[in-house]
């Protein structure tokens, strides 16, 4: 009897869904992996460097359907999860925040003023910044890549994995290396998550 309770336990366990991404009291959904810095870029892309990892920064906004699906669906999975949590340093930033931010150029903004400074149109969107910055550019005039919106998990993951082995500096562009990845998933006979 108790094997069979057990296993009921376990595959109702398993069959529900993803557990709901926890709120901050910013309304935006949380990582606990997230870095919590100052926002002075300079720094954060020396503290990422010192860790041997990119930085990436991702605007949210409370109410964001897209960020809340990219949280339950994307970021919970183990594989993406533990892809960005070695190999980058996430920072989280508010589309309407109030919060000072220092950009590379120098310039003092707050959350709100830098993603206009920016262009950030719509959240989810990530920035992926380089390995060095000469502080004389915005982060919007140095970023390696940006992923504007909510994708699935292969896209995802693809663009984590693209901007980690340089695929900026190659001829191959996102495009083409997303797709030459699909066709890999495809050959090794994996599920499409894209």
């Amino acid at each position: 009897m108790r094997t069979l309770l057990a296993f009921l336990v376990l595959t109702v366990g398993l069959a529900m869904p993803a557990a709901a991404a926890q709120l901050g009291e910013d309304g935006l959904h949380k990582e606990a992996w997230f870095s919590q810095t100052f926002r002075d870029l300079k720094e954060d892309l020396a503290q990422a460097k010192s860790e041997g990892k990119r930085l990436a920064i991702i605007f949210e906004q409370r109410g964001c359907s897209y960020c809340k699906e990219v949280h339950e669906k994307v970021l919970s999975n183990p594989e993406v999860r533990d892809f960005i949590k070695t190999n980058y340093m996430m920072v989280q930033y508010n589309l309407h925040g109030d919060e000072e931010v220092v950009d590379l150029d120098g310039e003092t903004l707050t959350e709100k003023t830098a993603a206009r400074k920016w262009r950030v149109l719509f959240t989810p969107t990530i920035f992926f910044f380089p390995e060095e910055a000469d502080g004389s550019k915005d982060l919007a005039s140095q970023t390696v890549a940006v992923m504007p919106g909510a994708f699935s998990k292969g896209t995802f993951l693809d663009m984590f994995q693209w901007v980690h082995t340089k695929g900026y500096e190659t001829d191959e562009d996102f495009q083409r290396y997303h797709a030459r990845r699909i066709k890999e998933r495809q050959a090794a006979g994996e599920k499409n998550t894209d």
